[in-house]
């Protein structure tokens, strides 16, 4: 829900505005080329380095084995390693073929909210330019399909900067849903089933918020990919301020209703929200996909950079050693 609040204002080191609906606006051009800049500085050290083969078989090559964790494959046992240490290894693979990856971005009008830095739509936009920049290189293909719920556009995966750009710069010019519109997370992890796509990876970006009626789409796509979750928030979706009587707005359903906030109705909104959230991150487990959680009120680039850089320790991600410069 949205308050009868001004916009937020700008903040060191916020995602720049993306308001603008004119693919020809050199305004959007240039937040696009900042964004570009932010992300290439801030993860340059966590670029370099070879793809983790996302399957073992004809077109990998073997690298470096590693103690075996629940959850891997058995069918890439070393077992020389293991009979040698005593302890089960896996082999891994470097792939030597390209990576596919797809962003299922939510542009519903949930995302159109903010009260800190900036918009959760902008912080959506600037987290698909984070691992855009991510996957990109060594011949490497990135394609989207965006909901607002409206509508779902479909951006054909390519490979190169000039796709990257003309494919961000669509993201970001996407129309806003009309009032009373209700997201469709669902149906966009649908169209990524259909017609079924060669092994990749899948960043699904949204606030998650509303029903969780997308987790069977989303295990359905595990099965194949990769998965990554990006949950985008605003510190008000999380909690009430100690404001009084305020004007709630919900666009996605058209309703408006006036509450006096009292501390009974900001514990059960707390509460409420503390739950979905829970809700949310088993769904994402479920489905095998580590949650990276941005907020309006912090440092979005540092928290790309350590789950980044976290999933490179551990290994687990097609992306966690970044792409081939």
């Amino acid at each position: 829900m949205t308050a009868g609040t001004e916009g937020p204002a700008p903040a060191a080191g916020a995602p720049p505005s993306f308001r603008s609906g004119d693919l020809r606006d050199p305004q959007l051009a240039a937040a696009l080329r900042t964004l570009e800049l932010t992300v290439r500085r801030r993860l340059d050290g966590v670029l370099h380095g070879d793809h983790i083969g996302l399957i073992p078989g004809p077109g990998s090559e073997s690298g470096d084995a590693r103690e075996y964790q629940p959850g891997d494959d058995v069918r890439q046992m070393d077992w020389s390693v293991t009979a040698r240490t005593t302890h089960p290894h896996v082999r891994q693979t470097v792939a030597d073929r390209e990576l596919e990856t797809w962003l299922a971005i939510d542009l519903s009008s949930s995302l159109d909210f903010g009260t800190a830095a900036c918009e959760k739509r902008d912080l959506a936009v600037a987290a698909a330019a984070a691992f855009t920049y991510l996957t990109l290189g060594g011949g490497n293909r990135i394609g989207a399909v965006v909901t607002t719920g409206a509508d779902t556009v479909r951006i054909p995966p390519a490979g190169g900067r000039v796709h990257a750009q003309a494919m961000l710069r669509r993201i970001a010019t996407t129309p806003h849903a009309p009032e009373g519109v209700r997201g469709d997370l669902r149906g966009a992890l649908e169209a990524l089933r259909r017609p079924e796509r060669r092994r990749g990876l899948v960043v699904v970006v949204s606030d998650f918020l509303g029903p969780i009626d997308w987790e069977r789409a989303l295990r359905a796509l595990s099965g194949r990919h990769d998965l990554v979750g990006i949950e985008v928030l605003d510190p008000r979706d999380l909690a009430l301020p100690d404001v009084g009587d305020v004007v709630l707005h919900d666009p996605e359903s058209g309703a408006t209703r006036e509450f006096s906030v009292t501390p009974q109705l900001r514990a059960d909104f707390a509460r409420a929200a503390a739950e979905h959230r829970e809700q949310v991150g088993t769904a994402l487990r479920r489905a095998g996909a580590p949650r990276l959680a941005l907020s309006t009120d912090r440092d979005w680039i540092a928290d790309v950079v350590r789950f980044v850089a976290a999933r490179k320790r551990s290994q687990g991600s097609a992306f966690a050693v970044g792409a081939r410069r």
